[in-house]
């Protein structure tokens, strides 16, 4: 048994004092009266004649002692330590994405979840193993079933929080792989909430508890940030960011840009509350170089408080269009920016010369093999079967894909298309019921659109949507924007680089760290770093050349850091927080019910002996 308030044990000093009472002569009024015959009982109560008299037992005495000492058993606040419910083992999952940063719980809620699973290692019983595990934007082992609470103490001490996204569908996959066999075993989830990857999840009536951290959501953030050529004038440089206020309040805050470290311009921005704001700077650039924009609002959350994105000087794009005569579609290119168009009947030699070729209801003898649109053609390794569909209606298509920004394919007719089946490296933007008719991804280092009809037999050169489409084509396909994906990622992501033959040794500079050399093989097309935990610009090395990368953790889900009441595990289920926790169990309340009791009890005894 241990005592919450040990220090009021020295209430029992006053025990004498109700001794002394009883020991001390109490003062009588004298009476005359005519006989004592009918006074005995209170000439005896006056016998004493001295200032104290002779203690003898009494039992009002011992009820008000035991009053008294049960009344400080209750001011002590004892308790027992709390009894866990039996588990042989439990899978503890600890939130490690950058929302767990927040500083609403001190000093952060991180650290708060991080102590409270120390605490339950502290309570480990012989026989109950655990597991721990760390999830972030992946999910990482730090230590295997164990009983060993050393062990399992240094593997929580080592987990530390990143600026990345949490995808915690993959920590409840590991987690549910370990636990399949264990009947009585849990898995605790020790985080706000602010989880990914989990609408696809099968919640298998996981034995999941879900220990949220957490007060409030009171943060300004900067959830996206983009470069594009100015429209107005291809030598500037567009700045877009979006600036999200997820506080309960309204915000003003200053806006900076600045451009390898040299401020360029500010703006004040006012944003009501859960409202967010778009801010567009239109600066020039002269090299190539890292904007950098960032807010000053005071907030909760800092890692999103700024962003960068590294931003090669503009040029034209080089497309190459292989076609019979389309005036539609060579008038749309043309309209799609800076683009230097050569329009040839034949795929000539040297196609590489071009940053992307189109390809307009033509079989080139020789596939190129850089980027391609191809428009009712396709190489004889994408497809397995081809088949023809007649007036196939266009009934679906992903808007949130890039080439289909700001795209609407409602009243489009197509009269004849290629019947295909997707294959595994392409993804089915626009859909019919008799199959795919846009398929767009990565076949290998090649990016390819495939569009399964001759334009020309359809109306969708009618529509504005395909100018708009096509605007789209040239900048996914442009070897640039290839190029700037590669260079600005997603914090956790890992960067990689395509590597010429003989690009020799190479090194990578975290930010506030040395260079770190990168492991590449003597066959390998490209290197590999996985360390991109943290936000900011990274350098970058090979041979003579010298440039960088950024890492950013622009993540809306990470940013809107309100503790959820409950996790969404799938489509159907569902984890409600919980308030378990290795808990004491208190006894105060029953020194306090028998310290009454006795109070009544002598009350009675009292008024029985008077009676």
């Amino acid at each position: 048994m241990r005592f919450l308030a040990p220090a009021a044990v020295w209430f029992a000093a006053t025990i004498p004092v109700i001794v002394v009472f009883y020991l001390l002569k109490r003062r009588r009024v004298v009476l005359r009266v005519p006989s004592t015959v009918l006074w005995q009982r209170y000439l005896a109560e006056t016998q004493a004649s001295a200032p104290f008299q002779k203690l003898r037992r009494n039992a009002l005495l011992l009820l008000q002692i035991l009053l008294l000492l049960f009344a400080v058993f209750a001011l002590v606040r004892p308790y027992v330590e709390g009894q866990q419910v039996p588990s042989s083992l439990r899978i503890m999952i600890l939130d490690v994405s950058a929302s767990m940063q927040s500083t609403d719980v001190v000093p952060s809620r991180f650290e708060a979840a991080r102590g409270e699973v120390l605490r339950w290692v502290d309570g480990l019983k012989p026989g109950q193993r655990m597991v721990v595990l760390q999830s972030g934007s992946r999910t990482e082992t730090r230590q295997s079933a164990t009983s060993d609470k050393l062990a399992l103490r240094r593997a929580i001490e080592s987990c530390a929080v990143t600026d990345g996204p949490s995808r915690m569908g993959d920590a409840l996959k590991m987690a549910e792989s370990l636990v399949r066999d264990v009947p009585d075993a849990e898995i605790h989830l020790f985080s706000d909430g602010s989880v990914g990857g989990l609408d696809e999840f099968e919640n298998r009536n996981l034995p999941l508890v879900y220990h949220r951290f957490g007060e409030r959501a009171n943060n300004v953030a900067i959830t996206s940030l983009e470069v594009r050529a100015n429209p107005e004038n291809p030598l500037q440089r567009a700045v877009f960011a979006s600036i999200a206020n997820l506080s309960a309040s309204p915000v003003s805050t200053l806006v900076e840009l600045s451009f390898e470290g040299e401020p360029l311009d500010a703006r004040p921005v006012q944003l009501p509350a859960h409202e967010s704001g778009s801010v567009v700077f239109v600066v020039s650039q002269s090299r190539d170089g890292v904007f950098t924009l960032r807010h000053d609002a005071p907030d909760d959350l800092a890692v999103d408080n700024r962003a960068s994105v590294f931003s090669e000087l503009p040029a034209p794009v080089k497309v190459l269009l292989v076609t019979r005569g389309n005036r539609f579609l060579e008038k749309a290119i043309r309209a799609a920016g800076e683009v230097r168009l050569t329009v040839v009947p034949a795929v000539p030699e040297g196609s590489a010369t071009w940053d992307f070729v189109v390809l307009d209801d033509v079989m080139p003898a020789r596939w190129p093999e850089g980027n391609v649109l191809a428009i009712r053609s396709a190489a004889t390794n994408w497809f397995q079967s081809t088949t023809v569909l007649r007036s196939p209606p266009i009934v679906d298509w992903k808007g949130t894909h890039p080439l289909l920004r700001f795209v609407n394919l409602d009243n489009v007719v197509v009269s004849e298309a290629i019947g295909v089946k997707a294959p595994a490296w392409g993804t089915v933007i626009a859909d019919s019921p008799q199959g795919p008719l846009i398929i767009a991804g990565e076949n290998g280092r090649q990016r390819v659109v495939w569009i399964g009809f001759d334009v020309l037999s359809s109306t969708w050169p009618l529509r504005v949507s395909f100018p708009m489409f096509i605007a789209n084509a040239v900048s996914w396909l442009n070897p640039a924007t290839v190029r700037a994906a590669q260079l600005n990622i997603r914090a956790g992501d890992p960067f990689r680089l395509e590597l010429p033959q003989d690009a020799g040794a190479v090194a990578v500079r975290p930010p506030g760290s040395g260079w770190q050399s990168v492991t590449v093989g003597s066959s390998a097309r490209e290197a590999v770093f996985g360390a991109t935990d943290r936000q900011g610009v990274y350098g970058l090395k090979w041979r003579t050349n010298e440039t960088a990368f950024v890492v950013r953790a622009l993540d809306p889900i990470e940013s809107d850091t309100a503790p959820r009441a409950e996790i969404k595990v799938g489509r159907y289920g569902a984890a409600a927080a919980t308030t378990l926790r290795r808990g004491n169990l208190g006894l105060w309340r029953w020194g306090a019910a028998v310290a009454l009791g006795l109070l009544m009890l002598e009350g009675w005894v009292y008024h029985r002996r008077t009676a």
